[in-house]
């Protein structure tokens, strides 16, 4: 089976907003749908974090090394464009591209083994495994509000992010915190993301430290991307002494940049996302290489229904994984698939058992924020 041709479309219409200090847009493009077409007709799917211009132009680049592959290897061929675009974009869009090809390639290897992902990744040692519902926060009354409703839902894990927090003062920051605790409960788990990542992020290291005490009080599970992503030094002493665990790494890119963080113990949690990171093949190998370092292993997952079940398959074939993320109120989660994610009663999710990705996409809603199917075509 070689591949005859690889198509991506990017979706709009539905961007959720980001909590970013530049707010996306509904008709912003920052997921992108790719198709690895065969030459017997078979055709995998992939997800990329990154907009659909910037996903085609890496398409274009990496033609001449995709054309007539073996689709059945993607570890080998994602390894393969990874080494030859050394000097083109290591990193970047380039290596949020080879993603989604490789998440396409397993879900092809899958569907011609009649064998799901995460058995192909090495085994299912999870039949299912609990989602955190992710939003974004707000001034206290309506942070109480939207995690109620969420809750109703089903879900019994929620991570809060971004918004105010870290952005006025430290009142607000535990006002919200507090009001998100009194929503979800005493006996569901609440987890804070600082949103370190975003546009000069000016908080440093005493101020994480000081919220992470703070954040001890209201029994938050983990404190995510407290400082800016570059503050390797500043995140090893907050993991040593915060009272609370320290999580993040969803901006980096390829294994090779999660070693110093692992190897210098920056955080108690690691979370690469499938669909920037390199794909399933250099996921797994991150996974592999926390369990090494003694470093809790939770998949990134604000992206789309293929990341999510992406993340699902990895979250089966890596022991003690805990959680996926879960980005709650997205269409690109939630409607471009033709059954629904659903929650069992303990707010888990079933890990898909059908060969591939188990995904078979819901093509009107594919084609409403997409604006075509043409990329679908065989």
């Amino acid at each position: 089976m070689k591949i005859r041709k690889i198509t991506c479309a990017g979706l709009r219409g539905a961007t959720p907003e980001g909590g970013w200090s530049n707010e996306l847009r509904p008709e912003d493009c920052v997921h992108t749908l790719i198709a690895v077409h065969t030459d017997t007709g078979h055709i995998g799917l992939g997800s990329v974090f990154t907009n659909d211009r910037l996903v085609q132009a890496a398409l274009d680049v990496l033609q001449p090394l995709t054309d007539g592959e073996c689709a059945l290897e993607p570890e080998r061929v994602s390894e393969k464009l990874h080494q030859h675009m050394f000097w083109l974009g290591r990193g970047g869009s380039i290596t949020h591209a080879i993603s989604g090809i490789d998440i396409a390639l397993w879900d092809l290897l899958g569907q011609v083994t009649g064998q799901p992902v995460s058995r192909l990744l090495g085994g299912r040692y999870l039949e299912r495994v609990q989602p955190y519902a992710s939003l974004l926060m707000d001034e206290p009354s309506k942070m109480k509000e939207s995690l109620s409703k969420v809750k109703d839902q089903g879900f019994r894990a929620f991570k809060i992010g971004w918004g105010p927090f870290g952005r006025k003062d430290s009142k607000t920051d535990e006002a919200i915190v507090s009001a998100a605790r009194d929503a979800v409960g005493g006996d569901c788990h609440l987890m804070v993301d600082a949103g370190g990542s975003d546009a000069y992020w000016a908080r440093g290291y005493k101020w994480a430290l000081q919220t992470a005490e703070m954040l001890k009080n209201y029994d938050v599970v983990w404190f995510e991307e407290a400082l800016s992503p570059d503050a390797l030094e500043d995140f090893v002493r907050l993991r040593e002494h915060s009272p609370v665990p320290i999580s993040g790494g969803e901006v980096l890119t390829r294994r090779q940049s999660f070693l110093p963080w692992l190897s210098q113990r920056a955080f108690d949690i690691i979370q690469p996302d499938v669909t920037k990171v390199g794909g399933l093949s250099e996921e797994r190998r991150i996974a592999w290489m926390a369990q090494d370092f003694g470093v809790e292993f939770v998949p990134h997952g604000w992206n789309t229904a293929v990341g999510l079940a992406a993340d699902l398959h990895l979250a089966s074939a890596i022991p003690n994984t805990r959680f996926v993320e879960y980005l709650t109120g997205s269409p690109f989660i939630d409607e471009i698939v033709e059954q629904p994610w659903r929650l069992d009663a303990d707010g888990f999710l079933a890990i898909p058992d059908s060969p591939g990705l188990g995904l078979k996409l819901n093509l009107d809603a594919v084609q409403k924020y997409t604006g075509s199917l043409e990329w679908l075509n065989r």
